[in-house]
């Protein structure tokens, strides 16, 4: 059974759209050598996410501190694209908008270093 780019896992659904086209493609050609689909699925996953091809040119999103709570700035930005009272409020709209924008969203910790980055929020 091979999947297409509308008949793919349930756990594909919320993957970005490149992420989750590179997940099929690394999957179809998991299953044409014989693995279980149940590890495919896994498989692919990881793989299309840690493929580094489109990543290079993925703008990059920060969720730091700022003056009224924290903000959601685009990397080398002047300007606050989002601004929340607490971090947990922001970093709901921040991954929306950073997967809408198919970033890479960077959180930082109250101190300013980084604590995680998500390639797919």
């Amino acid at each position: 059974m091979s999947w297409t780019k509308s008949d793919y896992p349930n756990s594909f659904k919320n993957l970005p759209t490149k992420v989750r086209n590179k997940a099929i493609e690394i999957a179809n050609a998991l299953l044409d050598e014989g693995y279980e689909e149940g590890r495919v699925i896994a498989i692919a996953t990881e793989q299309a996410r840690k493929n580094k091809e489109g990543q290079k040119d993925k703008k990059q999103y920060h969720v730091k501190t700022h003056e009224n709570g924290w903000q959601l700035i685009k990397e080398d930005g002047k300007q606050a694209i989002l601004v929340e009272d607490t971090k947990e409020i922001l970093l709901e709209e921040a991954k929306q908008y950073a997967n809408k924008k198919e970033g890479i969203l960077v959180v930082h910790r109250q101190d300013g270093s980084v604590e995680k980055r998500l390639y797919e929020a």
